[in-house]
C-alpha cells in the first residue's frame, strides 16, 4: 500500500541518482555550494549523505553508486541501495536524476525503468531530471537549446514527466539555485506536501529505529555520568543548556551510526557470508571430485571457506522486495514544464 506522508518539513531529503560518470557528483557539488565531491570522481562504492542549504532552505543529499557503475558488482550495488535508503528515512521528498547534457546515450533512455526496479513502479512522479552543463548560458538559451535537441534528450524528459532543470558543472556558479529549489518544491507540493515512501522505506525506517534505541540502550550508563558531571559543573539554565547540547550530539551520533548499521544491514552481510559458503563449497566440490572423494570433502572445504569471505566482502543476497507507493496526485505538475518548453509552437 502506497504512503503519502504530508507536512512542511524544515529539510528536505533530496536522493540524487547518476547513471554514469561524474554528473551526480556535480550536482551534488552545485546543491550544497561546495566541492563535496572531487572533479576527478566519477563513481563511488558506498553510499553518502551530506547536508548544507539550497538557496537558504536545508538540504540532506544522499548520493550511491551510479546505475550503470561497471566496476561494482550487482550484490554490493542492492546493499548500497539498502544503505542509500536507510540514510534517507523516512523517504525522499525528490529524486533527482542527474545526466550529462551533451551525452545522453541508450543507456539514459533505459533509467526509468532501473528507477522503478529500485524505488517503487510510481517514484517517477517524485522524479527530476537534471542536466549538467559547462559554461555560462542564460536561462532562455538553455531552454531554447532543449526544446532543439536530438530526440534521445526529448524522450527521457517526457519520461520524467516532462521535469527538468539545467545546472553548471560549476559549483561556484550560484545563479540558479532559487529556480532549482522553487522546481523541487514546486514537485513536492503537487504531490500532496509529502515525501515518497513504500514498504523499503518503512522497513528501513523500522530497522534504524530500532538500532538507535539498541545504541541507546548501550550508552545509558555513559550518558548518565556525563549528566552527573554536568551537575557537578552548572547550575540552572546553564545546567539545561548543557544538557541539551550534550543529548541533541550524542543523539545525532546515534542517529548517524544507525542509518550506516543496523540489524536490515547486517542480516544481508550474513546472508551473503552462508550463500558464499554454499556456492563456495559446491564449486569446491566439483573441482576436488577429479581427485576423488577425499578431493571433494577438501576442495569443497576451502571452496566454502573463500566463497563465505568473498559473500561477505560482496555482502550478498538481499532479497528483492517490492515497492508499493503513493496514488496519483491531482494536481498535473508536468504542465508546468513540458507544456513550456516541449509544446507544438502556435501558427
Amino acid at each position: 500500500m502506497e504512503k503519502r506522508k504530508k507536512g512542511s518539513p524544515t529539510e528536505l531529503r533530496l536522493m540524487v541518482v547518476g547513471s554514469s560518470g561524474p554528473s551526480q557528483f556535480l550536482l551534488t557539488n552545485a546543491i550544497l555550494g561546495r566541492e563535496e565531491f572531487s572533479k576527478d570522481i566519477t563513481s563511488i562504492s558506498g553510499s553518502r549523505k551530506n547536508t548544507g542549504e539550497l538557496a537558504g532552505r536545508r538540504v540532506a543529499v544522499i548520493n550511491g553508486p551510479n546505475i550503470y557503475d561497471k566496476d561494482i558488482s550487482q550484490v554490493k550495488r542492492k546493499m548500497e541501495l539498502r544503505r542509500s535508503k536507510c540514510l534517507c528515512i523516512p523517504g525522499p521528498h525528490a529524486f533527482l536524476v542527474a545526466f550529462d547534457m551533451e551525452k545522453i546515450s541508450p543507456n539514459d533512455i533505459g533509467t526509468p525503468r532501473l528507477m522503478k526496479e529500485r524505488f517503487g513502479r510510481h517514484c517517477l512522479r517524485h522524479c527530476m531530471v537534471l542536466l549538467a552543463y559547462e559554461g555560462n548560458m542564460e536561462g532562455a538559451t538553455l531552454e531554447d537549446k532543449v526544446k532543439k535537441t536530438d530526440w534521445h534528450l526529448r524522450e527521457l524528459i517526457e519520461k520524467y514527466g516532462g521535469r527538468f532543470h539545467i545546472f553548471s558543472k560549476n559549483w561556484r556558479d550560484r545563479s540558479r539555485d532559487r529556480e532549482l529549489l522553487q522546481k523541487i518544491e514546486w514537485m513536492v507540493a503537487s504531490l500532496g506536501g509529502g515525501h515518497f515512501s513504500s514498504r523499503t522505506f518503512q522497513k528501513a525506517e523500522d530497522c534504524v529505529r530500532k538500532e538507535e534505541k539498541r545504541l541507546r540502550k548501550q550508552r545509558a550508563a555513559e550518558i548518565e555520568k556525563a549528566w552527573t558531571e554536568m551537575e557537578k559543573k552548572y547550575i540552572a539554565e546553564e545546567l539545561y543548556h548543557q544538557r541539551d547540547a550534550y543529548t541533541t550530539s550524542v543523539g545525532a551520533e546515534i542517529r548517524a551510526r544507525a542509518e550506516m548499521d543496523n540489524g536490515w544491514l547486517r542480516t544481508s552481510l550474513a546472508r551473503g557470508l552462508g550463500t558464499g559458503f554454499v556456492v563456495g563449497a559446491v564449486m569446491g566440490a566439483l573441482v576436488g571430485s577429479i581427485e576423488g572423494p577425499g578431493g571433494m570433502v577438501l576442495y569443497g572445504i576451502i571452496g566454502g571457506a573463500v566463497g563465505g569471505s568473498a559473500g561477505g566482502t560482496a555482502q550478498v543476497a538481499i532479497k528483492r522486495m517490492e515497492d508499493r507507493v503513493a496514488p496519483p496526485a491531482r494536481l498535473n505538475f508536468n504542465s508546468i514544464f513540458i507544456n513550456r518548453f516541449f509544446a507544438a509552437p502556435r501558427p
